[in-house]
């Protein structure tokens, strides 16, 4: 072999070695940039919610503050007595009943349509549950978050029976009573500017006060959601005198609000409120809820109920947690019978609000437990 060639194969081994050096230092510098981003497996990126600063803040007052309506029969309202009832109040009460064990652990702090977001964000409510409808502006512009829907509903007009009217298509020229701060004045707008119908929108502060102006005659129609007016129409002298027209213009669909960023807590609300929905799904009472605990062998039942799993700890709370909510208010059905239904002065048919597999079926559908 010549010198030149000696000389070739010598720096080629020189390469080789330098090359072997190189990948072996890559190979341990790549496995230590793997180890170091590797994140250490805690509670919260083995899959749990971050801790929720409302649970801690409603914990160490021992008490659930809920905004609701100031007074709107059937879902929120005082009796003789001085007590809340209603739809959205039992809903609060088994909240408070899921986190704290306790239906009556609630402060009721009722709200208008103008300042009931302003409230939840400053903090002076925990959660809003107050006949609110879940749009796509008030779920993306600003720092609040809708939870789920436990009622749907949609916006009608109650107009007094002596103008024989079939539609809301005749309220040509009409005054129209509405509340301000809410969809109903842009429902109108849109429902009557498609058709090109002409009328004049008599706007007042709260819902109490476009009731009582209608229940004057200083409008001719009144429109709000529908559930609003079945519950105006038992205010009126003769309720027999006013009927809500069959025209639906707009979907309503009513839930819990909570404030953006606040996961557990969300999830806390979202739970408690499908837990009562599922309860009605699987025949769990307020009356055998207890029995159920004990000798259910249905493994949907038992979850629920927190016979089996660690579903209630997984966000913060008592795996009873469904549990304590269904016997302090019952489920679903019993809520909606009692406030809204054939137990109460507004008679409404379940419609909607029915079960998903009941006859006939509604859009209320219980997400698992597992």
């Amino acid at each position: 072999m010549g010198d030149r060639a000696t000389g070739f194969l010598m720096r080629m081994a020189a390469v080789v070695a330098v090359a072997c050096l190189a990948a072996c230092g890559r190979s341990e510098d790549t496995s230590a940039d793997l180890e170091a981003s590797t994140p250490t497996r805690t509670a919260t990126t083995a899959g749990e919610l971050p801790p929720s600063p409302t649970l801690v803040a409603i914990k160490r007052r021992g008490r659930l503050n809920c905004g609701v309506n100031q007074g709107l029969v059937g879902f929120a309202y005082t009796d003789n007595r001085g007590e809340w009832r209603g739809f959205d109040v039992d809903f609060c009460r088994g909240l408070a009943a899921a986190v704290l064990g306790d239906p009556d652990a609630v402060r009721f702090v009722p709200l208008s349509a103008e300042n009931r977001f302003q409230a939840l964000e400053d903090g002076r409510v925990d959660v809003l549950w107050r006949n609110t409808s879940w749009t796509m502006e008030r779920d993306t512009g600003g720092r609040l978050s809708f939870a789920g829907i436990n009622y749907y509903d949609g916006q009608g007009f109650l107009v007094r029976r002596a103008l024989n009217l079939n539609s809301a298509a005749e309220l040509n020229g009409a005054r129209i009573c509405l509340q301000s701060g809410s969809t109903s004045a842009l429902n109108v707008e849109d429902y009557f500017r498609s058709r090109a119908i002409e009328y004049r929108a008599v706007v007042l502060p709260t819902e109490e006060a476009a009731r009582q102006a209608y229940g004057r005659e200083d409008c001719d129609a009144f429109s709000a959601d529908v559930s609003a007016l079945a519950a105006a129409r038992t205010t009126l002298g003769d309720s027999s005198q006013h009927v809500i027209l069959p025209d639906v213009i707009s979907k309503e669909p009513l839930g819990p609000v909570v404030r953006r960023g606040d996961e557990q807590w969300t999830a806390i609300v979202r739970w408690t409120q499908n837990a009562l929905v599922l309860a009605e799904e699987l025949g769990v009472t307020q009356a055998n809820v207890e029995d159920q605990a004990a000798e259910a062998r249905d493994p949907q039942v038992r979850r629920l109920l927190g016979v089996e799993g660690e579903f209630g700890s997984r966000m913060g709370l008592s795996d009873d947690w469904a549990r304590d909510a269904i016997a302090g208010v019952g489920n679903y059905g019993e809520i909606f019978e009692r406030n809204l239904g054939s137990q109460s002065a507004l008679d409404l048919a379940r419609g909607l609000n029915a079960q998903w597999n009941g006859r006939p079926a509604g859009l209320i559908y219980g997400l698992p437990v597992r």
